[in-house]
């Protein structure tokens, strides 16, 4: 049985180097709570971009899901929107991509 691959990319705002390795961790940690917060959440892993002047992305999300209805409650779950408010607060791009695996 195929799953879904939730994929998304971030880049940050501009910030100082600490107060963007800080923001870097809160996201990170808000991002991995969801595991524990949200069923449909088989898998999540969280990257932050060794180099943290890189002119890519700053922070990787992987997330797993058994199928598409359950990535669509994702989406929509009051735990994740709450993390959605604080990405949208510190971002200024994103990028996704979801497939079957």
């Amino acid at each position: 049985m195929a799953m879904i691959n939730h994929v998304v990319l971030f880049k940050l705002k501009e910030y100082p180097k600490t107060e963007k390795e800080a923001v870097l961790l809160k996201i990170k940690t808000a991002l991995e709570a969801l595991k524990d917060k949200i069923e449909q959440v088989r898998h999540i892993e969280v990257g932050l971009n060794y180099e943290l002047e890189a002119k890519s992305y700053d922070l990787c999300l992987i997330s797993h899901f058994d199928s598409v209805a359950d990535l669509d409650v994702y989406r929509v779950h009051p735990e994740h929107l709450k993390v959605v408010s604080l990405i949208q607060e510190t971002t200024v791009e994103r990028a996704a991509v979801d497939y079957e695996f």
